[in-house]
């Protein structure tokens, strides 16, 4: 009997003081944030349609301050994710509805990106009417704080009506439509249907060489004579293409768009001709060539005839 039993199992070690749950899985220690934190929605904390990197990311950029940079390689540079694993979270982001990005065109010209961010996909922002409760304060000042008279015999004024209130901004991307009508297609100078054949058959080929500039029928139709009028112009094809497909933009949204404004933009001008590119002399007057009735020697006179030796020789024998 007073044999120690080691076999027996040990027990168990009693758990942290205060805490109360279950006795298998997580068990929660919460403690109230009063500064530094950020609501997040369990329809993305436990979002079963998104990666673990996806989700992460998503609570990331959600904690990040208004105008923060959040490109790939930004990402790259701040987590030890890959640019391919965080691209493909953000296209994961953009098919749930945790993002959106475009391409917008500033004043200056420069193209930037423009990334929204929603807590909430699918739900509308509560309208905001900070400007009309601000100007009900106003008007609603004078009164409150104006003494008790006594009652008038007379009827109190009709207050002036309200001026309607300006409309609230709306936040979005600038206006990128155009104040002018874009320059017109050029066009070949003559009708010639070899250069329209050409012309569109270039066209057509672009996707091979960019994937991105695959056109509609109706496009290259359209596009055409514009090409048309670079080969009237001698340009070679190889030219035309490298012209069209060199330093497209990514993401390119509208291809006929872009090829129409470099068909316009970038048409060489014509060649010169061999008279335009003979030097001119000094004086104005070239005098032509003429070769000898007697002796077959050239010489430059104005009239053919004899040249000055065999002149001379005529006028010893007469």
């Amino acid at each position: 009997m007073g044999t120690q039993q080691v076999s027996a199992p040990p027990c168990a070690p009693p758990g942290p003081a205060g805490v109360s749950g279950p006795t298998s899985g997580v068990i929660h220690v919460n403690v109230r944030h009063t500064a530094g934190f950020t609501v997040i929605g369990n329809h993305l904390s436990q979002h079963r349609g998104l990666s673990l990197v996806a989700v992460g990311l998503a609570v990331h950029i959600q904690s990040l301050p208004a105008g923060a940079k959040i490109g790939i390689k930004r990402l790259a540079e701040r987590f030890p994710e890959s640019e391919t694993r965080i691209a493909a979270a953000l296209r994961e982001l953009e098919a749930a509805g945790y993002l959106h990005r475009s391409r917008l065109r500033l004043a200056d010209g420069r193209v930037v990106t423009r990334t929204v961010s929603y807590n909430q996909p699918g739900a509308e922002a509560p309208a905001v009417a900070v400007p009309q409760q601000r100007q009900r304060q106003r008007t609603a000042r004078p009164v409150a704080a104006a003494p008790a008279s006594p009652p008038a015999p007379a009827p109190a004024p009709t207050p002036p009506p309200h001026p309607p209130s300006a409309p609230l901004p709306v936040h979005g991307p600038a206006p990128t439509a155009r104040t002018a009508p874009p320059p017109p297609l050029p066009r070949p100078s003559t009708a010639a249907p070899e250069l329209h054949r050409a012309a569109a058959a270039l066209l057509a080929d672009l996707r091979r060489h960019a994937p991105e500039l695959a056109l509609a029928e109706r496009d290259v139709e359209a596009l055409a004579p514009g090409v048309a009028a670079w080969l009237e112009r001698e340009a070679r094809p190889e030219d035309v293409r490298r012209a069209l497909t060199a330093d497209l933009p990514v993401p390119l949204k509208h291809p006929a768009k872009l090829l129409r404004h470099r068909i316009t933009a970038l048409l060489p001008p014509p060649l010169p001709g061999a008279h335009e590119l003979t030097p001119v002399r000094r004086a104005g007057i070239v005098i032509p060539l003429q070769n000898c009735d007697h002796c077959d020697r050239a010489f430059r006179s104005r009239h053919p005839g004899p040249c000055r030796d065999c002149r001379a020789d005529a006028h010893l024998a007469a």
